[in-house]
């Protein structure tokens, strides 16, 4: 492979991973219920409508849940792989099968990865700027509080000290272990191969 060949597959992983990670935000935003009168929330559905719009006239929601974003943010990432794979020379056709099931497996690990690193924003911002009002800071507790708010209700009142965050983090480490993993391994998602379709899983 040329340094050239080389070059275009990191820019196309790159801005793809990146508008990958957009819409599937967006859709996260729409599935917590975030307020999108949210700079940070205008900016997702500015970047995404453009796709999302035609989707959504053929694809209705369903029990709130924005299944044409689903689509979009699914067939972004199959789309992904296929054009990295291509790239890289592996028989896309003979692999389909594998590429659907990577697809479901990543989209689900990227959700996950989205709690986690908004769980570690929520932690630190609530030791360095308790109750700020600053867009990003308000759009990460909402992103936070509905896989917080169950896990409260289970604890034992400790006089004020939230600790559901710590097992938040336990939950969500488990399925990434237990779950995305090995589904991954199963499916033959490893190695080079699992670095090159999805660095941030």
């Amino acid at each position: 492979m040329s340094g050239l060949t080389e070059a275009f597959i990191y820019i196309i992983q790159t801005l793809g991973q990146l508008y990958l990670l957009i819409a599937l935000l967006r859709f996260i935003l729409q599935l917590v219920r975030a307020d999108f009168y949210n700079p940070l929330c205008q900016f997702t559905v500015k970047a995404t409508q453009p796709l999302l719009a035609p989707l959504r006239r053929i694809i209705p929601s369903v029990a709130g849940i924005d299944l044409a974003g689903l689509v979009l943010v699914l067939a972004l990432q199959f789309l992904l792989i296929v054009v990295l794979l291509s790239l890289t020379g592996f028989p896309v056709v003979q692999l389909l099968p594998q590429i659907l099931l990577w697809t479901l497996i990543i989209v689900a690990g990227l959700v996950l990865k989205i709690f986690f690193f908004a769980l570690i924003v929520s932690v630190i911002l609530s030791w360095i700027a308790p109750g700020s009002h600053n867009p990003g800071a308000q759009l990460t507790q909402q992103i936070c509080e509905p896989l917080l708010a169950p896990i409260r209700n289970l604890l034992p009142n400790l006089g004020g000290l939230d600790i559901s965050p710590i097992f938040a983090f336990i939950t969500i480490n488990l399925l990434e272990r237990l779950v995305i993993d090995n589904l991954a391994m199963s499916t033959g998602l490893v190695g080079p191969l699992r670095a090159l379709i999805s660095p941030f899983l």
